[in-house]
């Protein structure tokens, strides 16, 4: 797996429109990612990844994920699954709603990653 670093996408319009008609009060994903922005970047984890091979899944969406899966206590098969699934994550991410994430190991391998180049203090 590669790093190309990257922006946090924007919310497509879509996304935005569904999710505030369904959190007109917002959720704690919508909040961070209207208050905070990019909290996340990719450069901070290029050292983390190669440079050759398929480019994988943006390290500063995987970040975020792991702090939300923190926040609501999810095993990693449920942060998938509400990254899969939920309008607020796909929000907070700048997912399409038709976007259909990834499989649940990814998390422990991204977590093994961070440890194995001591980028795991960025979490923090």
């Amino acid at each position: 797996m590669s790093m190309r670093p990257r922006a946090l996408p924007e919310v497509p319009e879509q996304t935005a429109a569904v999710a505030k008609a369904a959190f007109r009060k917002g959720t704690l994903a919508m909040r961070v990612r209207d208050e905070l922005g990019e909290v996340f970047a990719d450069g901070a984890f290029i050292d983390a990844f190669g440079i050759r091979g398929k480019p994988g899944i943006s390290p500063g969406q995987l970040a975020m994920v792991t702090v939300l899966q923190f926040a609501e206590n999810l095993t990693d098969r449920q942060a998938a699954d509400a990254v899969r699934g939920r309008i607020d994550w796909k929000y907070c991410l700048g997912l399409a709603l038709t976007d259909p994430g990834f499989d649940f190991s990814v998390l422990s391998q991204f977590r093994t990653r961070l440890v194995a180049h001591g980028k795991h203090s960025r979490l923090t």
